[in-house]
């Protein structure tokens, strides 16, 4: 076979086509997590998906886990700062419920697919472990504060404060399923529209006269 015939039977590589950064790799790599499963995704698939080689992929990242590990780090920074920010407001506690709960919309609203396999994790290695660990402190939170509100007279105390803080971020989380950008609604609307639900749920009975 001669040098021509040969580089005819190749099948066509990555060579030739526009390099990718490092972020997109990252992004790219995210939106086939979700689509295919973390684990079912190697590093083979996403050269494929890409059209580059996987030792093009290696000179960006070392391993599917640094992946993961940044791209939900990057979604856990976000709600962490969201968190902390959301104890600092004035106006008492339910006011700083509803920065937490519009807070956390705008955060999944723009990092919606980091947000989606943070949400899909198994805890099938350390740093999957580690994320999950991150995301309980992060309900902890929530809970800590609708038991900060309730204690304030702000919201009804009857209620399980535990059960209410899994639900609140549960209709937050339930957005990766459904929100698309640019859609019918802004990610403000929709943040207004989840803490009234919430907060029409939560409100203290009107002494009667």
């Amino acid at each position: 076979m001669t040098p021509t015939s040969i580089s005819q039977a190749l099948p066509a590589t990555g060579r030739g086509r526009p390099g990718y950064s490092r972020a997109q790799v990252i992004s790219e790599a995210v939106n086939e997590f979700n689509a295919h499963g973390y684990e079912a995704t190697s590093m083979g698939t996403l050269a494929k998906r890409l059209g580059i080689t996987k030792s093009a992929i290696y000179h960006h990242v070392t391993s599917k886990e640094e992946i993961l590990q940044e791209a939900t780090d990057l979604a856990l920074t976000s709600l962490e700062e969201i968190s902390t920010e959301a104890w600092e407001q004035t106006g008492g506690p339910k006011a700083q419920l509803v920065f937490l709960i519009k807070g956390s919309i705008a955060v999944l609203c723009e990092h919606k697919a980091q947000v989606t396999l943070l949400l899909r994790l198994r805890g099938n290695s350390e740093a999957e472990l580690e994320a999950m660990k991150r995301r309980r402190e992060l309900t902890r939170a929530m809970i800590d504060l609708v038991v900060h509100a309730q204690e304030a007279g702000e919201i009804r105390p009857d209620l399980d404060a535990g059960v209410v803080g899994r639900l609140i971020f549960g209709t937050v989380n339930s957005l990766t399923d459904w929100y698309e950008a640019g859609g019918k609604l802004t990610p403000e609307e929709i943040a207004d529209t989840t803490a009234e639900l919430v907060l029409s749920g939560l409100k203290t009975a009107t002494p009667s006269t």
